[in-house]
């Protein structure tokens, strides 16, 4: 596709983006991995927009997102969609302020979900999702409060923390 694609131009702004202010490996490991994840549903998604199915990049894609399905076993990583779920009802205004992929895509009441690793909104409609879509979900991805949240100790992440110790107890 050309560069005049819409969704080429996601891509973009997507690869645009940068963490070179953030030391990730101070990220917690869970949050961190679903904060990359998103990344990847929304390449994913943008791309199979963008691209042939079968192009180098969509295949590629497609093979991360398999891998990603057995690491997401891992370690406190299972327990994050319940964490959603606990984190809309016990301290909502935090839950609100997440970026929309993860409040739309965790929330068991809305019916956005991943299907064949793609990020489909509402599962009813045949129409493309809008490059706008992306480019709002991005930019909530990268705003600083948010990925200052990350960090172990940080507010999301202690809460995390209180949701794992919780539950164990």
């Amino acid at each position: 596709m050309t560069s005049d694609n819409e969704y080429v131009q996601v891509l973009s702004h997507l690869y645009e983006k940068s963490l070179i202010l953030h030391d990730t490996s101070l990220f917690d490991k869970t949050l961190y991995f679903y904060f990359v994840d998103a990344l990847a549903h929304i390449d994913y998604t943008c791309s199979v927009y963008a691209y042939n199915y079968q192009s180098p990049k969509n295949v590629m894609g497609a093979e991360y997102m398999r891998w990603r399905i057995d690491e997401e076993k891992k370690g406190d990583r299972p327990r994050f969609p319940a964490f959603m779920t606990w984190l809309k009802e016990t301290h909502p205004e935090k839950f609100a302020k997440l970026p929309s992929l993860w409040q739309i895509i965790y929330d068991t009441e809305d019916p956005a979900s991943y299907r064949s690793f793609r990020i489909v909104p509402d599962p009813d409609s045949r129409q493309a999702v809008p490059p706008d879509f992306f480019i709002v979900l991005i930019d909530e991805l990268f705003e600083q409060e948010f990925l200052k949240s990350l960090y172990e100790e940080a507010s999301l992440s202690r809460l995390f923390v209180q949701f794992m110790t919780e539950k164990q107890s």
